[in-house]
């Protein structure tokens, strides 16, 4: 789901000027460097290829797609597929796709970390034959997230993509909401990969993404 937005700040004071411009200066600083990025200003995909080859970069990619589309963070039970949404045959391809096309274009993979979600750790699995699964990556289970929820997603997720990578591209395999809440970015569709500079003290800068079928393009 998109992701909330701050409400405008109505000023009623004589010194309406002065706390508008105090209201301003807060939402910038809660909102990361990354989500102020414009898309017109990302990297386009061969450079972005570029960036990944060099390594020292994290890399997340959104699960690929699945049969349904549904808030299943609800009532998912942690290790039972049966609860959760699945991939379908175009997700499982999908995964495989992206896979190949690091092999092909000899990107550098370090750590490859998963949600716990099966369609998570399924793509990880699919695409690059290993995974580490962590809850941080994981939804808040709620299908409207509270101040505090989005909060959480955020304080969770910012540590693994401002964490520069000890060897390779750290791949995160995770999903929309918690990667909203981070960056400010609702990333779709379902299979999309996003590229990272990790700034390692608690900063990133996203720069750029490749859609799902946007692999077969580059290094030809």
């Amino acid at each position: 789901m998109p992701r909330q937005k701050l409400a405008p700040v109505t000023p009623i004071s004589a010194f309406s000027s002065v706390w508008a411009a105090v209201a301003a200066a807060l939402i910038v600083a809660a909102v990361p460097v990354s989500a102020m990025s414009s898309e017109s200003a990302q990297m386009p995909p061969e450079q972005l290829v570029e960036a990944m080859q060099e390594g020292g970069h994290v890399i997340f990619i959104r699960h690929a797609s699945t049969e349904k589309d549904y808030a299943d963070q609800i009532d998912a039970v942690m290790g039972d597929c049966s609860t959760q949404r699945t991939l379908s045959e175009a997700g499982w391809n999908e995964a495989k796709a992206i896979g190949a096309a690091f092999e092909r274009l000899e990107i550098p993979v370090g750590d490859v970390i998963s949600s716990q979600y099966c369609r998570g750790w399924q793509t990880a699995d699919l695409a690059f034959g290993r995974y580490q699964m962590t809850a941080d990556l994981n939804f808040e289970p709620a299908e409207e997230y509270t101040d505090a929820q989005m909060a959480a997603m955020r304080d969770r997720v910012t540590p693994h993509l401002s964490r520069v990578p000890d060897e390779g591209n750290t791949i995160l395999v995770g999903h929309d909401d918690p990667f909203d809440a981070a960056t400010g970015i609702y990333p779709e569709p379902m299979g999309v990969t996003f590229v990272i500079r990790p700034g390692g003290d608690g900063s990133f800068e996203v720069l750029g993404h490749i859609p799902p079928n946007g692999w077969e393009a580059l290094g030809g």
